[in-house]
């Protein structure tokens, strides 16, 4: 894969308007798009279908997490929808139903480990024995199990859960920061270089591009970044 494959743009906006603005600005340049709650509650289903129409990538990132009926039904249509990736919560009777309920797509099933906003004292707070490190290896050996496509760690964890995983599965690493730029509510972070040599095979930017004066130059010079890294 190039850069280009392995760049997710987050298109954590408020409005389709502001997200059509910079997929419009970014162009050829990027293939991949991350839509999540914040723009699928303000109509982003519909986008995300028309963006896939358009020859784009689009990871949804939903975190489903229910009853395995309801988990199944939802990711049967979310195949229909022709979508490239979906994010459920590593549970392990979750990521079973969605992975016997996408058999035969091409929908990448991804268990979300442990959230890149989240420290040993979240996990702690969150009731769990494990710290996050720990936690993140038991869920990814669990999504092994399961038979899922990969798996949302944090860069961090990325070169332990990829010995786990072995070099298939895919390993999406959002908390990408390029380097001098605002961490905001992320607390686990990597430059795109470090990511990637970590054993990265996706990473999701969001605010460093979405936000910059120049979105398509940032995405560039993460682009280029990775590039090299390659």
């Amino acid at each position: 894969m190039t850069a280009r494959d392995r760049l997710i743009v987050g298109l954590d906006l408020p409005t389709i308007g502001e997200a059509e603005t910079i997929v419009k600005a970014l162009g050829d340049d990027v293939l991949f798009y991350k839509i999540g709650y914040q723009l699928v509650f303000a109509g982003g289903l519909e986008f995300a279908r028309d963006l896939a129409k358009d020859g784009k990538k689009i990871f949804l990132d939903m975190k489903l997490l229910d009853i395995d009926n309801t988990v199944a039904k939802g990711v049967e249509n979310i195949v229909r929808m022709g979508m490239s990736m979906l994010t459920l919560h590593a549970y392990p009777k979750a990521m079973r139903a969605a992975v016997e309920a996408a058999r035969g797509s091409e929908l990448c099933l991804l268990g979300v480990t442990v959230l890149t906003s989240m420290d040993a004292q979240d996990v702690i707070d969150a009731g769990y024995q494990l710290d996050p490190q720990a936690l993140v290896l038991r869920r990814a050996e669990q999504a092994r199990a399961a038979g899922m496509g990969g798996i949302v760690c944090s860069a961090e964890e990325a070169s332990a859960v990829r010995n786990i995983v072995g070099p298939d599965m895919a390993i999406v690493t959002p908390g990408i920061r390029p380097a001098g730029s605002d961490r905001g509510d992320q607390k686990r972070v990597m430059t795109p270089a470090d990511a990637l040599a970590a054993g990265s095979s996706h990473l999701v930017v969001g605010r460093p591009i979405v936000k910059a004066a120049d979105p398509r130059a940032a995405a560039l010079a993460i682009l280029e970044e990775m590039t090299g890294a390659l």
